[in-house]
């Protein structure tokens, strides 16, 4: 698997909570000399039973797959130098059920989607069938994870709150090569748990800085099924009112999934803007 250099990752880290920062804190000069807000009367945004968010995210791409078929064992097919795949604009949903003060229960739903036409540098394999160097091919990608948690904010301030994560997350792969020789597709699915945290830290009663990371790594139990995967993501939400909100953050998404004959082995990395109307 593929992992970028620590000094690299936090680089980037680092280069996506300054720019969140200067969006979001700019008009933080005229608030200088706010006392911190209460989140139950004085901040901005927390009075709700019902949110909702989308977002469009542009990440770069990193990604491989492979299928075995008949015995033959595939080969591993990078998207962006076997299948010229293009960093595209993906929308993003989320919905939390807030029943009561430090409890949240959550749905967000990530489909990522690529297309490409391509002639073959390589020859590969691909679900028991060879494709030959030169060959045009028309190649597609889908990525779907629905993750399904529930959040207990444990710590619950004046100025932010602080909990933990309970996921359950349904990540499906499909892939096609098609072709004068002809046209192969895999599709594999699979749930995965997850554990993680969120945290929230309001600089002025309008402005909050987020911070979340769950994730989950299979356990080595059968050789036939792997997988892991790991999600941050740092935003800052700027509240107009107690309904309507405007976001901005950096978001990193790993995913590994090997299901008997098919593997895929995905990141995904970049910033998002969106927005969020509450009830």
């Amino acid at each position: 698997m593929n992992i970028q250099t620590p000094r690299r990752f936090f680089r980037g880290l680092g280069l996506a909570m300054g720019m969140t920062a200067c969006f979001l804190l700019a008009p933080a000069t005229s608030y200088a000399q706010y006392s911190a807000p209460d989140l139950r009367t004085g901040a901005v945004g927390e009075k709700y039973h019902v949110e909702a968010a989308f977002a469009l995210w542009s990440p770069s791409l990193f990604g491989v797959i492979s299928s075995d078929q008949f015995g033959i064992v595939g080969d591993k097919i990078d998207f962006t130098n076997d299948l010229g795949f293009k960093r595209t604009k993906f929308g993003d949903m989320r919905f939390v059920l807030r029943p009561s003060e430090k409890h949240r229960f959550r749905i967000q739903y990530t489909p990522v989607q690529y297309e490409a036409e391509t002639t073959l540098k390589r020859s590969v394999k691909f679900n028991g069938l060879l494709y030959p160097v030169s060959l045009p091919v028309q190649s597609s990608f889908g990525w779907k994870v629905w993750r399904f948690g529930y959040e207990y904010d444990f710590i619950y301030k004046s100025r932010g709150f602080a909990g933990v994560l309970l996921e359950a997350r349904y990540t499906e792969f499909s892939a096609e090569l098609n072709s004068v020789i002809a046209k192969e597709s895999t599709i594999a699915k699979g749930p995965l748990p997850a554990i993680g945290g969120f945290g929230r830290f309001y600089v002025i009663p309008e402005v909050a800085l987020n911070f979340e990371l769950t994730g989950f790594k299979v356990p080595d139990v059968d050789a036939r099924y792997s997988g892991n995967y790991f999600d941050w993501n740092i935003h800052g939400t700027f509240n107009v009112n107690d309904y309507v909100g405007m976001q901005v953050g950096w978001r990193r998404m790993t995913t590994f999934l090997n299901i008997d004959n098919d593997l895929g082995d995905t990141k995904f990395q970049g910033l998002w803007f969106g927005g969020v109307v509450r009830y």
